[in-house]
Formats: C-alpha cells, sequence, structure tokens
C-alpha cells in the first residue's frame, strides 16, 4: 500500500492529466530492437503536417493506442511510430497562401526551403497534442518522409523497381488537374454528382449528342454501334467536324450504347476513359486540345487561349448562330474531380512514370492478410479488379521527393545514380560519369516529383529496418492500423511495393476504422461548421473522456458520430469510477486485508463475476472490440461493483467482526483489476487511482489474468442481488426509508445459503434464509375494484355492485359467481371489474409476501 494520503472527493481531470503529462517519460515507450520479447510492431499511418491533429486522426490514433498499451501489458515488444507524410500540394498551396507567392515566384530550392520550415513548425504542434491525448507513441522510431534519411529509401525503392522492370515511362493519357498542375493516381480521383447539359447538334448530317462540346477541335472518330439500323450506310464514309473542317471517319463498336444521345459517338482526346479504349483499339490520331494549364491549345483556332468552361459558352453560341444546335437537355453525371481542389480532371497525354500494378500478385498477398472487419477486403479486391491502367507516379509539383533520374542530352538515354550517393535532387546534382551509351556529359535532370503515395506506402519497410539489403530484420509488421478512406491508395499501394520488393505481405493483419461524422451526421467539413478539434474536447472534459467516446462509440469500421452527449457520459463514468475507488481506497487505509482469499458469499460472487468480465474484456481486446471491452467494464464497475456488491457488503466493512477481511481482498482485487483494464482506455485516470492504491505504475503492469470460477457462489450470489433489490424496492412502495428498520424477513429457497449477515445489514431487518418451502396461509383481505368497468355500466348504482362482491364469501370472491343481486335485482358480475387482495399468515404471523421466482419466497413481516 502506498503512503496514506488525502483523497480528493471531486476528480479533476485536467489538473490530474496535465500532471501526468508532465511525469511520464517518453522512454518508457522507446521499442526495444535487443528484447526477447515477442515484437508488435504498429504500421502507423503518417499523417499530413497540417499543424491541427483533427478529431479524425486523435480517433485513429486512440484506436492505436488502445492496442499499443494493451500489447506491452500482454508482454510484447511494442513498437508505435509516428511519421509524417510531408511532401504533397496542400504544404505548397499553404505556402503560396502564407506568403502570397506562386510556387514560381520564387527560386526551386526557396519554395522547397519554405515547405520544409513550414511542415516542422506545424509538426511539433501536432506533436503536442499527441502527446496531450495520452498516445503512447514511440518517438525513438519517429520519420519525417521529407528527411534525406527517409527520402532517400524512396528513391532507392524507385531504383529497385525500375531496374526490375517495375517502373517505366511513357507517353500516356493521365488524370490531370488543371487548377493543381498536375497528374493525378485514379485512386486520388473523387467523383461528384452534377448536372450539366446533352447537347444536340448536326454533325455533318448525323445527330450527335454531346456534353463536351469544347472538345469537338479533339475530335478524331464518330462511332456507332454495329447493329444499329439507323446508321449502317454510314460504314467507311468520313464526316467533317463543324466548326473546325477536319475530317474523320465513322467506326463501329459494339461498346456504344444506341440507347444514349442519338446513338452516334463523337470520340474526342480525351473526354472520358472510354475515348482512351477506343482511341487505343482503333489506333486514332491524337490531338490534344486542352493544356496543362486547363486552356485552349492551338488547334482549337479561334478558341485558343480560352478556359474550357470559355469555350464551352462560345461554341455553344456559335453552333446555335449557324443553326446546327437542334437541342439541350438536361445530364445528370458522375463528374470525376480531383481530390484535393474538386475541379473536374481531364485526361491529357503527357509524358510520366508509371508503377506496373500487377492485380494477381496484390490480391494473393493480400489473402495472406487477416482484415478487421473482414468485409473490407473487398474494397481492395474491388478496387484491383477495377484498375485498367498502371499508377502514375510522377507530379508536376516542387515539395516532393525528386524522381533520382537524368536525361542524356545528346542520346536521351535514362542515367541512373549509383545506390550508394542517394539522396540525390536531378535538378541541382549531376552524373559523376559520362553517358554509359554515348560519352556526352551533358544532361537534363528529372524536373517532376513523386506522387507522396510512393513515400508513405514504404513505411513499413522503413519501421521494420530496410537498407536495400534484401527483407527487412523486423519484417512484416503486425498490423496496419487504418481509415476505410484509404484502403485504395495507403493499403493497395503499400501492399504493391512491399510484394515488389520482398515478394510477401507487408503486415500480418489490417485493423480499419471508420470516419468521424459531425454531430449532425455529416462529414466534418469547414464548410457546415460542424468541425470539433480534439483540443476543444480535452479542455473540456479531459484527455480521458474523449478516448471513451473513441472506444464506445462504433464498431470497427463502421462511421462514427461525433456526440458531445456521449463525452458527457464518459466523464461522468470516470466520476462514477472516482467515487468507488475513493471508497475502496479510504477502506484499505483503515487496514490491509487480512484474508488472501474470498470467503464469504457476496465476496466470492464477485470475484466470480470479476473472472467472467475479464475473461469478455480480453476477448474483445483481442479482436479489437473495444466498444464491447469498454461497455463490459463499465456494466462490471456500475451495476456489478458498485450498485451491488458495494452495498451489500457496507455492514461488514464498517463493522470489526468477521468477513472484513474477506471484504476488502474483494475489494482490493476488483478495484487492481478494473484500473489495468481501463488503463488503455483511460491511461491517465488508471495512473491515478492505481498508483494511490499500490504506489506503482499501472503501465508497468501486466494484463489482468484472474481466473476464478465458483457456480454456487454465482447461483447463490445472483438469488442474493436478487432478493436485497426486490426488498428495497419493496420498502420504497411501502413508503419506508432504506434504511428504515423493516423487521423479520423470510427468505424460502432451495439452497442452503449463508450469506453471513449481508442481506440482513443491508436491509437492516432480522433475515433468515431457510432451505424449505414457506407454509403460508393465503386469504381475502380486501377487494379492489376496476372503476373504468364499473362505472358507465352501472352508474348511480356502482356503490351497491361494490357492496354486493364485498358481500360474497373468500370463495366466491376467488370465483365470482355469473351474477349478484344490486338493489334488489339480478345483475352480471363483469369481468375484470374486480380482483381479490390477498393476506397472507405464517404461524398465525400476517406478512406479506414477494415472490422472487417459482421457487424463491420472501416473506416479510413488518415491525409493530
Amino acid at each position: 500500500m502506498s503512503q496514506p494520503k488525502e483523497i480528493p472527493k471531486t476528480y479533476d481531470p485536467i489538473e490530474v492529466e496535465e500532471r501526468w503529462m508532465n511525469t511520464w517519460k517518453k522512454e518508457s515507450y522507446y521499442f526495444d530492437r535487443s528484447s526477447k520479447k515477442p515484437q508488435f510492431i504498429i504500421d502507423t499511418p503518417p499523417p499530413y503536417p497540417t499543424g491541427n491533429f483533427h478529431i479524425g486522426n486523435a480517433f485513429n490514433w486512440c484506436y492505436i493506442d488502445f492496442i499499443a498499451r494493451y500489447k506491452r501489458m500482454c508482454g510484447f515488444n511494442v513498437m508505435f511510430p509516428q511519421g509524417w507524410d510531408c511532401h504533397g500540394l496542400p504544404t505548397e498551396v499553404k505556402v503560396e497562401e502564407l506568403n502570397n507567392i506562386t510556387k514560381n515566384d520564387v527560386p526551386r530550392d526557396e519554395f522547397r526551403k519554405m515547405c520544409r520550415e513550414l511542415t516542422l513548425q506545424n509538426i511539433e504542434k501536432m506533436r503536442k497534442t499527441m502527446w496531450r491525448c495520452g498516445f503512447s507513441n514511440d518517438w525513438s522510431n519517429e520519420y519525417i518522409t521529407m528527411m534525406p534519411e527517409y527520402y532517400k529509401k524512396t528513391q532507392l525503392s524507385f531504383l529497385r523497381m525500375y531496374k526490375k522492370g517495375d517502373i517505366y515511362q511513357s507517353e500516356h493519357p493521365v488524370n490531370f488537374c488543371t487548377r493543381c498542375e498536375t497528374a493525378i493516381a485514379f485512386a486520388e480521383v473523387s467523383y461528384e454528382d452534377r448536372t450539366t447539359k446533352l447537347n444536340f447538334f448536326d454533325f455533318d448530317g448525323v445527330e450527335i449528342a454531346t456534353s463536351r462540346p469544347e472538345l469537338l477541335a479533339a475530335c478524331v472518330a464518330v462511332a456507332v454501334h454495329p447493329d444499329d439500323e439507323r446508321y449502317k450506310n454510314l460504314s467507311g464514309k468520313t464526316l467533317k467536324v463543324p466548326l473546325f473542317g477536319h475530317d474523320v471517319r465513322i467506326i463501329k463498336d459494339e461498346a456504344v450504347d444506341p440507347s444514349f444521345g442519338s446513338g452516334a459517338v463523337m470520340i474526342c482526346t480525351f473526354g472520358d476513359k472510354q475515348d482512351v479504349h477506343w482511341w487505343v483499339k482503333h489506333k486514332l490520331d491524337l490531338r490534344c486540345a486542352i493544356t496543362l494549364t486547363g486552356k485552349m491549345t492551338e488547334i482549337a483556332g479561334k478558341y485558343a487561349g480560352m478556359s474550357s468552361t470559355d469555350c464551352r459558352a462560345a461554341i455553344l453560341s456559335d453552333m446555335e448562330n449557324e443553326g446546327i444546335l437542334k437541342r439541350q437537355e438536361p445530364l445528370e453525371q458522375r463528374v470525376g474531380t480531383c481530390w484535393r481542389c474538386k475541379t473536374p480532371i481531364e485526361i491529357l497525354s503527357e509524358r510520366q512514370w508509371f508503377v506496373k500494378v500487377h492485380n494477381d500478385d496484390i490480391l494473393e498477398n493480400a489473402n495472406k492478410i487477416n482484415w478487421t472487419p473482414e468485409h473490407m477486403k473487398s474494397r481492395l479486391e474491388n478496387w484491383a479488379s477495377q484498375m485498367e491502367w498502371d499508377w502514375c507516379i510522377s507530379r508536376q509539383r516542387i515539395f516532393a521527393t525528386p524522381i533520382p533520374v537524368w536525361f542524356c542530352n545528346k542520346c536521351g538515354e535514362v542515367i541512373l545514380p549509383d545506390e550508394s550517393l542517394l539522396p540525390v535532387d536531378p535538378t541541382s546534382d549531376m552524373p559523376e560519369n559520362p553517358c554509359p551509351k554515348c560519352g556526352s556529359t551533358e544532361f537534363t535532370g528529372e524536373k517532376d516529383v513523386l506522387d507522396t503515395w510512393m513515400d508513405s506506402s514504404i513505411s513499413v519497410l522503413n519501421i521494420t529496418g530496410w537498407d536495400g539489403s534484401g527483407v527487412p530484420p523486423l519484417f512484416p509488421a503486425q498490423i496496419r492500423p487504418q481509415g476505410h478512406d484509404i484502403i485504395r491508395t495507403w493499403a493497395f499501394y503499400t501492399i504493391l511495393r512491399a510484394g515488389a520488393i520482398t515478394g510477401e505481405k507487408p503486415w500480418d493483419e489490417i485493423l480499419v476504422n471508420g470516419m468521424v461524422l459531425g454531430d449532425d451526421g455529416f462529414k466534418m467539413s469547414k464548410s457546415r461548421g460542424n468541425i470539433i478539434s480534439p483540443e476543444e474536447v480535452i479542455a473540456k472534459h479531459g484527455a480521458d473522456a474523449f478516448r471513451q467516446w473513441s472506444a464506445s462509440g462504433a464498431a470497427t469500421g463502421q462511421d462514427i458520430v461525433f456526440s458531445w452527449n456521449d463525452v458527457i457520459a464518459a466523464a461522468r463514468f470516470q466520476t462514477k469510477m472516482w467515487n468507488i475507488c475513493r471508497f475502496v481506497l479510504m477502506q484499505l487505509e483503515k487496514g490491509e486485508p487480512e484474508d488472501d482469499s474470498a470467503s464469504v458469499l457476496a465476496d466470492r460472487w464477485l470475484m466470480d463475476k470479476l473472472s467472467s468480465t475479464e475473461k469478455t474484456v480480453t476477448e474483445c481486446m483481442d479482436s479489437y472490440n473495444f466498444a464491447g471491452a469498454i461497455l463490459s467494464i463499465r456494466e462490471f464497475a456500475r451495476e456489478i461493483f458498485a450498485d451491488n456488491y458495494i452495498e451489500l457488503v457496507k455492514g461488514r466493512l464498517y463493522g470489526d467482526g468477521t468477513g472484513r477481511g474477506s471484504a476488502l481482498f474483494a475489494l482490493r482485487t476488483s478495484i487492481d483489476a478494473l484500473c489495468r483494464m481501463l488503463s488503455p482506455f483511460t491511461p491517465y485516470f488508471s495512473e491515478e487511482c492505481y498508483t494511490i492504491l499500490t504506489g506503482k505504475s499501472v503501465h508497468s503492469e501486466s494484463w489482468v489474468d484472474f481466473e476464478y470460477e465458483d457456480e454456487d457462489a454465482r447461483l447463490q450470489g445472483e438469488l442474493l442481488v436478487k432478493v436485497v433489490s426486490e426488498v428495497r424496492r419493496y420498502k420504497h412502495d411501502e413508503g419506508l426509508a432504506l434504511n428504515a428498520l423493516l423487521g423479520h424477513v423470510v427468505v424460502y429457497t432451495p439452497y442452503e445459503i449463508n450469506d453471513g449477515g449481508d442481506a440482513a445489514s443491508a436491509l437492516n431487518a432480522n433475515l433468515e434464509w431457510k432451505c424449505e418451502k414457506p407454509k403460508l396461509i393465503k386469504s381475502v383481505s380486501d377487494v379492489k375494484f376496476n372503476f373504468g368497468i364499473i362505472g358507465p355500466v352501472f352508474r348511480k348504482q356502482a356503490n351497491s355492485y361494490m357492496n354486493a362482491i364485498r358481500a360474497l364469501s373468500d370463495d366466491e370472491k376467488i370465483n365470482p359467481p355469473k351474477t349478484v343481486l344490486v338493489d334488489g335485482s339480478e345483475a352480471d358480475v363483469l369481468e375484470n371489474s374486480y380482483e381479490p387482495v390477498f393476506s397472507y399468515s405464517v404461524a398465525g404471523e400476517t406478512v406479506d409476501v414477494l415472490t422472487i421466482s417459482d421457487d424463491v419466497i420472501v416473506t416479510v413481516q413488518k415491525k409493530i
């Protein structure tokens, strides 16, 4: 027992949490590479360093921290690293905004420096929030993707995959955001429902319907279905493109939908993915009508230089003026947009770098991973089955990992750096040796940079110790926790890259959590005004209450609605737990338990319940059912421990007779187990209570391993609790205070029960347990009338009817006759118009009877 101290009456979460936050040492959570314990490595999501650790991040990290703390207590050597996915457009946009510049206004190196400085500032802010949330991160394994020691691994992985043939450069249509001025992968395309117009116009005698007239200059063919009778005579003919005058041929293809529009489709390079398929299949020309900045090219003639939106309006106006625009109809479309700025994407043909997607290999490794919940694997399988193009990994930005490639100015040979020289920046560094093909010493460095997913998709390789020399020593990681929104990106790309580099799966299992929605049920966004920050919640109710909300609010993989009421409920539970702990600790201050086991019925019952709860909580923790775990803990603490057990044993605790030691043992064992089971969820609260209880840190303790099974105690204890509860309800109904002296209570049961006097003390009654059936004498003492039935029928004769019923014999009151005399006339006895009230006696003494079950009866003889 720790030294006696004054235990505050109220629990102040803010004071307690900040005190422990400033006491704990980060070194306590470092991964020990020399440990003999089984490893448990967590491949954690590296967030963008925006400076704000938003509530979705915090929710995800709560899940990870629950796992990390639990696994440490179970004897694992845990690595809970923290990474930062620094590169990418959001940082560039923020730097431009803060400095009122564009990326082209300052030298490339200067812009990168500004991005790095902002990133480091933001990382420091987010570190503080994470520490305040009570996350037990392993900061010795922190990584920052913009740092040379990390991105040299990204470059090394690029070189290895390039030499293997898994990375190549090619002129190919790609998704392109003209606002961000960069290519994006299919996984970065989000889709929105938008209403546009379907425009029907005369295309050299053939009616065409299009939603994108601005691409008319890029038209390279007109397609019809081979079975469409309307166009059977057009085979092999050419048509002149309206407004532009170039000729295009008519082709037949079964992919054309005859029921859409006019059934004739103009193929442009490129309006959508279908245009790309037709372009490849029919070997069509390439006409690029839109630039990388969203302006019309020279092939657009007089429309050149216009934005695509302005060009559309101008072409429609000219069509109308020339009389070729026939009609317009509204059209609902699913429009592909940039996931960052929501600008509709264009499909442009550019020379880009690609990673080959071997779907069969990816799915094979995905099937070797245990998915929680299992159905989330289908999202990856569906995505893999839809992947029609390889992964475009080059980006036309600045703040990202440079692509480590030069091109020989003379012969165009691709020049790769020696791996020992990584990292390199080909825009400022130059190859050390002449071109191996032609001997030239003049080179041009690749200006494109890598997709940020190329950095984060090797996070598992980095934390498991990959240095390029083979399979990392700690590979694979044990778990990947992540949101379902990045299954098709982070999960997909990591499985792809780990398989390409090691030939193996990256993790043993993946845990997928949902997203956090605002309390209005919608995704949190600034525009909706429903954003809640973790700092705001913590400032009001503390980190532990926030963490409890994270645990109890949703099933694994499902979205969760943020609810202030749930946070408040969590804070109230902590208040309840504090009162429980305070009561127990005050009892223990009076003297340590002399007993080392539970001997009294209620104590044995509690130990059996505790063992059952520990088993349930452990099963929940092992299956990542954190809601089930926290709810089981709450149920035991509130309903079993506080509301029932403590109220039962107060008599023994306040006295100094036999049985007090057994009760103290049960109290101490229970509060010890509760603190340990709660510690992954409420690290601050549990630490405060456990330190007062034992003088030790709960986070250095092992997980609860308490086995106790006592079937007799379970059955008899439940009966004991039920009897006390029912008699207390009886006292309340009789208008008696709960501590009022009751009199003589006898419990007739089929069991021989010795409760050590707990029930008598809890009820303030002379209570006996008898293993026999009561010899009750039952008689009718009164009649209870139903005026709702009697009044409408008998009206003024109601009293006469009731008097006639009262005059019946006891047997007739129980088995009523068909009629009775009411004011001298026979009247029917109304069904359900009354019921007899019985009284009972035992050995000549009147008693009240409570029926607990078919074989358990309680008699109460009130004190006279």
